[in-house]
Parts: C-alpha cells; sequence; structure tokens
C-alpha cells in the first residue's frame, strides 16, 4: 500500500494534521464526556437513595473522600484538626 503525498496512515492531512486520526480522538472524548454525565447522573441518584435512607450525604462524601487517602495521611489530618480545636477551645 503506497501512502500518497499528503496522507498518513491515518488519512489525508489538512494543513498537516492527520484529519482521520484528529476526528477518531476527538469522538472518543466525546463518548467519554457523554460516559462521564451518564456516571455522574447515576452518582446523583445513590446520594439521593442515601439521603432518602436517611443517611447525611455530606459526611458520605467526607467518607469517600477519607477512602482515597492513605491511612497514615487521614491519621495526620485527623490529628492536625484535633490539634486546632483544642486550640480555639472548641
Amino acid at each position: 500500500m503506497a501512502i500518497k503525498p499528503g496522507e498518513t496512515l491515518a488519512g489525508p492531512d489538512v494543513g498537516g494534521i492527520a484529519a482521520e486520526r484528529l476526528r477518531s480522538i476527538v469522538e472518543r472524548v466525546e463518548r467519554l464526556e457523554e460516559e462521564r454525565k451518564a456516571l455522574a447522573s447515576d452518582i446523583k441518584d445513590i446520594f439521593a437513595e442515601a439521603k432518602s435512607a436517611g443517611f447525611d450525604v455530606k459526611v458520605l462524601r467526607q467518607i469517600l473522600s477519607l477512602r482515597k487517602k492513605e491511612p497514615a495521611e487521614v491519621e495526620e489530618q485527623e490529628t492536625l484538626l484535633d490539634l486546632y480545636k483544642r486550640a480555639l477551645g472548641m
């Protein structure tokens, strides 16, 4: 298969840009953004379910944030929070 001038394996160039490759990238990002919207909607529904079951959504979000961190980091933050609260007489 011979490549013609102005073409790449991804398709014809337009102004030095492989148009088909660019189109593929843009379409993949668009699909992922749609999936992200759907996932965000699903997460919102789960939080609504949790709220209707009597759970505090703000606290659930904090728990999710803590679970993403290393235990040592969580312990350090809790120690600092306790220290700051004591310094403020709380």
